[in-house]
């Protein structure tokens, strides 16, 4: 049985991992007869909001190791302990913590930092040969890491984004929600997910054609 890592960043998709994304990754790799393993960087998120009326919670921290824990029902583990030699590959859900708790993309654009951890993780993926999946927003993570490397990625169609993907030397490409990009370079898939909706069906479809590529990549 493949085993994928799954790497989260929270729980709600305006602070953290986006939890739709995050649950048909998990489904999509049970029905693929694939072994989901977690983990999430044991840090503090960038800030909390509150998902009811959209605003920052001033008085509030939150830990994305602890956050990512109620997604996955606890079974999840500090990404500094993961064992790339034990794994098939890597997909990471979207959701604005990875923008914000990954990277600093939400704030810096193309000249953003990427957590070390995360950064060390992907990378070993990468040089290991073992495919990588990026749902949503984290293809500019993607982009960022492994840009000069060309690679083709997607979000879908929005246009700033495109452009930071372009900036950071990938190629982006435009994909419709049910659609994925397999990159020419390496072994990489990306889908838009909710970068585009407009509904939890259709962003299923994409999750679901990128989990198969990626396990039939291992």
């Amino acid at each position: 049985m493949k085993k994928i890592a799954i790497l989260l960043s929270g729980c709600g998709f305006l602070d953290g991992t986006e939890i739709q994304e995050a649950v048909l990754t998990l489904l999509a790799l049970d029905r693929a007869g694939a072994e989901a393993v977690c983990f999430a960087p044991d840090i503090m998120q960038h800030h909390v909001v509150n998902h009811l009326t959209g605003t920052v919670s001033e008085d509030e921290s939150r830990n994305v190791l602890a956050e990512s824990a109620r997604v996955v029902r606890g079974a999840i583990a500090d990404l500094q302990t993961i064992d790339v030699t034990a794994l098939d590959a890597l997909i990471l859900p979207g959701g604005y913590g990875a923008a914000k708790n990954f990277s600093n993309y939400a704030f810096k654009g193309a000249a953003c930092d990427i957590n070390s951890d995360v950064a060390t993780a992907i990378q070993a993926f990468h040089k290991a040969g073992k495919p990588l999946g990026f749902i949503c927003i984290t293809p500019v993570i993607a982009a960022r890491l492994l840009g000069p490397e060309h690679i083709e990625l997607t979000i879908g169609n929005d246009t700033e984004s495109a452009a930071d993907i372009n900036t950071m030397g990938a190629r982006h490409i435009e994909c419709p929600v049910w659609n994925t990009v397999v990159s020419k370079q390496g072994k990489i898939v990306s889908t838009p997910a909710y970068m585009l909706g407009p509904t939890i069906g259709e962003v299923a479809k994409g999750i679901d054609k990128l989990v198969g590529e990626v396990v039939a990549l291992c």
